[in-house]
């Protein structure tokens, strides 16, 4: 295998001893994550998880959608978006339909409860990033984001 891309170099070994763990990214960017869930539970509700706003909330600006764009669009493999839609059908927030163009394609949509529910849950979303980024300067969330973009 040859070593061109440099996405993919591997850097020297650290010496053993100088490895920290709470420097690393990985760890950090866990520990930040573990902190937005939790901003977004208390915020949110215990009754939505964070892989379910994000299909409402996709749904809500984007309407319908095929179930496999929407897994794209919301960084979700098929069987984990699968997951998500039924549970959002059996809270009736989301309806599913054979496409019309390929029967083997299904269209979810948000149903008027869905749509009225995601509506009311706007807000709570957006203070859910303002209180994420709040130990941030406005310069620094703005650099934050950009960065972490950088890394998808």
């Amino acid at each position: 295998m040859s070593g061109s891309d440099p996405s993919h170099a591997v850097a020297a070994e650290p010496e053993a001893e100088s490895y920290d763990l709470s420097e690393q990214v990985g760890f950090i960017l866990r520990q930040a994550v573990q902190r937005h869930v939790s901003l977004f539970n208390e915020i949110m509700g215990p009754e939505l998880t964070p892989t379910q706003w994000a299909v409402l909330s996709r749904l809500y600006l984007e309407g319908g959608s095929s179930q496999n764009l929407l897994g794209r669009q919301t960084a979700m493999d098929a069987a984990t978006i699968k997951g998500v839609v039924d549970r959002l059908i059996k809270r009736k927030l989301v309806h599913t339909t054979a496409d019309p163009d390929d029967g083997r394609r299904v269209i979810v949509q948000l149903t008027e409860a869905g749509r009225a529910y995601t509506r009311e849950l706007m807000p709570k979303a957006e203070t859910v990033t303002k209180v994420t980024l709040a130990p941030l300067a406005t310069s620094q969330r703005t650099t934050l984001i950009s960065l972490l973009k950088q890394l998808r």
